[in-house]
């Protein structure tokens, strides 16, 4: 069996790292170049990972440059695996491996899908979300899925929580599928399209914590884009506050305070960044 990957943040190394462990080999990696998305939320670069296990990397703008699609063709890969990974696969890119393309969304398909999945499992208060390894297909999120691994969300998740939680479970899904593929009996089943949403992508001005709303809002935002987010802020006499963590309190204490109509949120990391 060959197997492709595309990636470039932390969550798609880990599951490189993962099938290299297991004793697979992966014969074509697949990133962007390194001067793009430096800001990106966990963006890695694969060189030294792909020196140490001798596998061919390619670096390209779009998954579905020409350059990509035959070097899919020409490595005859048989299973290719997208994670982390913004840009939709198009048509050829998904017709090039022998048996097809997997990609995993962290979130419990068909919920969630698109952008953003993290923050928004945590703005929504959901109790629960997760991770779904699926069969690409030309819609986005929309293939049959593989496997699902549920993690439930407390009142005090934070993204960072989320993002380890949600990294362990990508190694977990990707270490159980790789037998399936190399005896080939996976059995994907059609996402229900009923209970299908969609979320959509967040910008780093999404982070700007809304104070004519409520504090209990103010605290969420905190936690939903604090590391490796971009993080909420507040602007205020020429610097703007980026918020790491914070609780709600009745009364105020020594440091930074950011005071709501219906309470006071106490800020106990945070960076002063002069506008």
């Amino acid at each position: 069996m060959r197997i492709g990957f595309v990636t470039c943040v932390q969550l798609g190394l880990s599951c490189m790292e993962t099938i290299c462990a297991a004793g697979f080999r992966l014969d074509l990696a697949i990133t962007i170049p390194d001067d793009r998305a430096r800001a990106k939320s966990g963006r890695v670069y694969l060189d030294e990972f792909c020196r140490r296990h001798c596998v061919p990397l390619l670096k390209v703008n779009h998954i579905n440059d020409g350059a990509a699609v035959a070097a899919i063709r020409a490595h005859q890969i048989d299973w290719l695996l997208i994670i982390g990974w913004s840009q939709i696969a198009g048509v050829e890119v998904l017709s090039a491996p022998k048996s097809g393309v997997l990609g995993i969304h962290p979130t419990l398909l068909p919920i969630g899908r698109g952008r953003a999945a993290i923050p928004w499992a945590i703005l929504k208060r959901l109790p629960e979300t997760g991770v779904t390894l699926f069969q690409l297909s030309d819609g986005v999120d929309t293939g049959p899925i593989v496997a699902q691994l549920r993690i439930p969300l407390g009142p005090s998740a934070d993204a960072t929580w989320l993002y380890d939680r949600v990294n362990a479970a990508h190694v977990e899904l990707i270490r159980s599928v790789l037998p399936q593929l190399a005896a080939g009996t996976l059995r994907p089943r059609s996402q229900d399209e009923s209970r299908a949403t969609t979320w959509p992508a967040r910008q780093p001005e999404d982070g700007r914590i809304d104070l004519d709303g409520s504090v209990e809002d103010a605290e969420c935002l905190v936690r939903a884009v604090t590391r490796p987010y971009p993080g909420a802020f507040v602007d205020r006499d020429g610097f703007r506050l980026l918020i790491w963590n914070a609780r709600v309190v009745r009364e105020p204490s020594p440091g930074l305070c950011v005071k709501f109509r219906d309470g006071i949120l106490q800020c106990t990391e945070y960076n002063r960044i002069p506008l």
